[in-house]
């Protein structure tokens, strides 16, 4: 499928804003303001973290930095499959009811307590497929919270382990995402944090710890092999829907809370174009 322009409006361009401020504090769980413009080419963030957590990263470009920022994110607290349930009640909760999570792809508030595995239930969602490059729930990529959301049941299993690209129809609980024979599409709101997610793995797992070398391509029909697409689509989504209040706060509290790990394209969301 070509690649087309996203049917959206821009979130706000808030960069690391939160991040700066927030230092080892987690950031206040607020709704993100709506309608706000960003230009094409964004300046190059700066975070808190520059003199420390990226010092070794930082002036680097392209495999360069992909190679600093594997050797910077790859130390990290890893979490147990059963230990997700209790961290994604607390890195996902809805800004506007503390009594609830917020689903990734249909955009549903949705109890905490309804975690599991029948329908109404939320489960737990691999944006990076599990199946792309079978690694499955054993602790490391199949545990990483950062690309691990709370989605419904149904809308998790419509989504299936398809590549993403743009197109497709709409389903029940969609939220505005869309899916067809061989590809899914996220709701426009969440179509860059799910690129930023699927960019962090592949900087992430880079084969040299036991698991796959888990890379992006442009590709729908990947199956089981470590690779997902399509890139060209990833990029677009990540500079057209750049990181917002909600998606910060998720990183801090995995490095605060969790994994003492960062997403760096969310921290620097200009990387995703130095690297690839």
């Amino acid at each position: 499928m070509a690649v087309t322009p996203i049917r959206r409006r821009w979130k706000t361009l808030a960069l690391a804003t939160s991040v700066v401020l927030a230092g080892v504090t987690v950031p206040a769980l607020t709704a993100s303001p709506a309608g706000a413009t960003a230009p094409d080419n964004a300046p190059s963030a700066t975070s808190a973290y520059d003199d420390t957590y990226y010092a070794a990263a930082i002036g680097k470009t392209g495999s360069a930095l992909k190679t600093a920022l594997h050797d910077i994110i790859d130390n990290q607290t890893k979490v147990s499959y059963d230990g997700v349930w209790t961290a994604l009640k607390v890195t996902d909760q809805d800004p506007n009811n503390s009594n609830n999570v917020k689903l990734l792809y249909s955009g549903i508030s949705r109890s905490k307590s309804l975690n599991g595995g029948d329908q109404g239930d939320w489960n737990r969602e691999h944006v990076w497929a599990k199946s792309h490059g079978d690694f499955g729930t054993a602790t490391g990529p199949g545990t990483d919270l950062h690309h691990l959301r709370p989605e419904d049941v149904q809308v998790n299993s419509i989504r299936g382990n398809k590549d993403f690209d743009n197109g497709g129809s709409s389903f029940t609980n969609s939220g505005g995402s869309l899916t067809d024979s061989d590809s899914f599409e996220p709701r426009d709101a969440v179509k860059g944090d799910v690129a930023r997610m699927i960019l962090y793995m592949a900087v992430r797992y880079e084969g040299d710890d036991g698991w796959p070398d888990l890379e992006p391509n442009d590709s729908v029909t990947n199956g089981s092999a470590p690779y997902i697409g399509r890139l060209p689509v990833l990029k677009q989504w990540s500079a057209e829907d750049p990181p917002d209040s909600f998606e910060q706060r998720r990183n801090q509290v995995i490095y605060d809370q969790f994994q003492h790990n960062r997403n760096p394209f969310i921290d620097h969301p200009e990387w995703v174009e130095s690297i690839w």
